[in-house]
């Protein structure tokens, strides 16, 4: 099948981008408001962008008025906010944070999940996860959207603090994700959990592959 996607045409029943851009990192974003209240929301458009300096991102729709999403006006007004990573034990809590709430309520308290200090930035990290970014905000790049609620804020910021718990680090130095049980979002309400993995070494100039007709040649 073939649709354009400004028309949206379709002609099924749920839009399939988001079943093909898969899986996706959720950005479970703390956040502290200016008044000193906490917020804490799921952000399924999120991702690492670069590893020296490391920054990352997270794209929030707006409301049905167009007013700016709680996570992204803490995060512009204070210059901080802190990415935790949600996983299989957490999916629950994670879901639970989701809901629109009142900005003067705290979702990490609201929903049970245990605050706990970082180190560079105010926002609090959730205890429950099992590894933490703090970010200071870098900028906001505003993508248009076909009504007020689709228009996004791509929030961009710096990884100035990185914490894993001692738990998932293996024997040899490397972060045991499977272990971890990794949740990451799919289409529809589907979610996925990182249970495999495979290697591969990136190929050298001795093991590049010729055209065929140079193939052709050196035979």
């Amino acid at each position: 099948m073939y649709y354009e996607a400004d028309k949206n045409d379709h002609g099924l029943p749920y839009n399939p981008i988001k079943a093909l851009t898969v899986p996706r990192p959720i950005g479970w974003i703390s956040t502290v408001s200016k008044k000193g209240v906490g917020n804490l929301a799921p952000f399924s458009y999120f991702n690492a962008l670069s590893y020296n300096p490391p920054f990352v991102m997270f794209s929030g729709g707006s409301r049905e008025d167009g007013r700016k999403k709680d996570s992204v006006i803490n995060a512009e007004t204070t210059g901080e906010f802190v990415f935790n990573l949600s996983t299989w034990n957490t999916k629950d809590k994670m879901n639970d944070t989701s809901w629109i709430t009142d900005p003067d309520i705290d979702e990490l308290s609201d929903v049970g999940l245990t605050p706990i200090p970082s180190k560079r930035v105010n926002p609090p990290r959730v205890a429950e996860s099992p590894a933490h970014f703090e970010c200071l905000y870098h900028q906001t790049v505003v993508l248009p959207g076909n009504a007020p609620e689709s228009v996004h804020h791509v929030v961009f910021g710096r990884v100035i603090g990185i914490h894993i718990d001692d738990e998932y680090i293996t024997k040899d130095g490397q972060v045991d994700t499977l272990k971890m049980k990794v949740i990451a979002r799919l289409g529809y309400k589907d979610y996925t959990t990182v249970e495999s993995k495979f290697s591969m070494n990136k190929r050298t100039e001795e093991d590049k592959i010729l055209p065929n007709t140079d193939r052709q040649a050196a035979e």
